[in-house]
């Protein structure tokens, strides 16, 4: 039997090549940004200043040229730093990164990061702001924004006093995934959580818009648009990856969220998916250590070669909350390395599916490119990665029962919440103004 494959423009696949004057060769976004039309254009916006800062604002801000040469995983874009003799600055305070060339000056600003705390605090607070009320921007909730020294993280939560029966809601990958705020932020205001902890710093993999690659090819920085690990660091002062700080310091942000620890996790991440008009929802329950073991999630039985699965209460309550956004929602996690499933939930929330040996099953989108996919169903694989194991653990440090959803929600699916979410707050505004 012929296996069915993605539809992807024949446009994509290809082997692009690099031209080392001005290269854009994609490795780790080609997926994204080429083929899920994934509008990165908000995240961030690079400047060619009037004048270079002083000497004295540089020494206030933290020198990251060593760092950002040593741990690069793009070696064009070592070199060019390099041979330009650029170096680079962290403001911490803002999260801007400087460029600082012989001659001139480049800024770096994350423009989404600014845009979500003015939306929230009037202006972007550098210190803990405490708990404010978010009025209008979010009825019934309040905000708290904690720095650290990778952008900081967005707190929400409900201001009247509840219990832990509502899911906790994280969105680890906040710029990177478009619209995973949207979605975030839509379960709150219809009722589907209780707090949420939103990541806004970058993660790494972030890529520079075609508009910014001719700006900074236009002024003699042609950077690869591949890595943004070149700009803003991946990784702290000791190595240790930025990506995975929402999920190792999960119960800090509960801590400081001063609630009790939900049941539920929902762990909000984008994806794309294996064709234009994708709407299936995978919910990944862990695809490493510490495994999660069938009889966890719900009784499972085996009937003419098919496997059902009847829920367990947290996760049927956690598919029933995740309904509203597709009536296509799989489900995906493995009992051991090479022993996994693949379920399809039914309207009733019962679930059938297979067992899958990702060994010999799970195959590649594109050549090059870890955005791997079931070739029988069409259909994604992500069981969940490593940061869903870390949030796994660390859950159950605060509550042994917790169940994390490790949610990847493709484009267009994410774009249809925005919008609904777009609509609910005109609504709002049009209702408080009397109109």
């Amino acid at each position: 039997m012929t296996e069915p494959h993605p539809n992807i423009p024949k446009l994509f696949i290809n082997r692009f090549t690099v031209d080392y004057s001005a290269p854009f060769r994609r490795h780790l976004n080609r997926l994204e940004v080429e083929i899920g039309k994934e509008d990165y254009r908000h995240l961030k916006r690079v400047e060619l200043l009037n004048e270079t800062p002083a000497e004295a604002e540089f020494a206030a801000m933290e020198e990251i040229t060593g760092r950002l040469l040593k741990t690069t995983q793009n070696n064009y874009n070592r070199d060019l730093l390099r041979r330009l003799g650029i170096r680079v600055y962290l403001d911490p305070a803002t999260y801007a990164v400087y460029y600082r060339l012989p001659d001139r000056a480049l800024r770096f600003s994350a423009v989404w990061r600014q845009r979500v705390l003015q939306r929230f605090f009037g202006k972007a607070p550098r210190s803990d702001s405490g708990w404010r009320s978010c009025d209008s921007g979010l009825p019934g909730f309040a905000a708290r924004f904690l720095p650290d020294e990778a952008g900081g993280v967005l707190l929400l939560r409900r201001r009247e006093a509840y219990g832990s029966e509502l899911p906790l809601l994280t969105a680890t990958h906040g710029p990177y995934d478009p619209h995973t705020l949207d979605v975030a932020l839509y379960f709150l205001r219809t009722g589907k959580g209780c707090a949420a902890v939103v990541n806004l710093g970058f993660s790494g993999r972030e890529p520079l818009t075609d508009e910014n690659l001719e700006k900074l090819k236009t002024w003699g920085v042609p950077l690869n648009p591949s890595n943004i690990d070149v700009i803003y660091p991946y990784v702290n002062a000791k190595g240790h990856p930025y990506c995975y700080k929402l999920e190792e310091g999960l119960r800090s942000y509960v801590q400081h969220l001063e609630l009790s620890a939900s049941s539920l996790i929902i762990d909000i991440h984008g994806c794309v998916g294996t064709r234009p008009e994708d709407k299936g929802l995978v919910v990944g329950l862990g695809g490493f250590p510490p495994f999660r073991q069938t009889g966890e999630l719900g009784q499972l039985e085996e009937r003419g070669g098919v496997l059902h699965l009847t829920p367990a209460p947290g996760l049927r309550k956690g598919l029933g909350l995740l309904r509203e956004l597709s009536d296509e929602i799989y489900v995906q996690f493995c009992e051991r390395p090479h022993g996994c499933y693949h379920f399809f939930v039914l309207g009733g929330l019962h679930l059938l599916g297979r067992s899958v040996d990702p060994r010999s099953e799970v195959k590649s989108l594109l050549s090059g490119e870890e955005r791997t996919y079931l070739p029988g169903e069409n259909i994604r694989w992500l069981p969940g990665a490593g940061g869903n194991a870390l949030q796994r653990i660390e859950a159950g440090k605060l509550r042994r029962d917790t169940l994390c959803l490790h949610v990847e929600i493709p484009t267009q699916v994410r774009r249809r919440i925005a919008l609904k979410l777009r609509e609910l707050e005109i609504t709002t505004s049009l209702d408080s103004s009397g109109l």
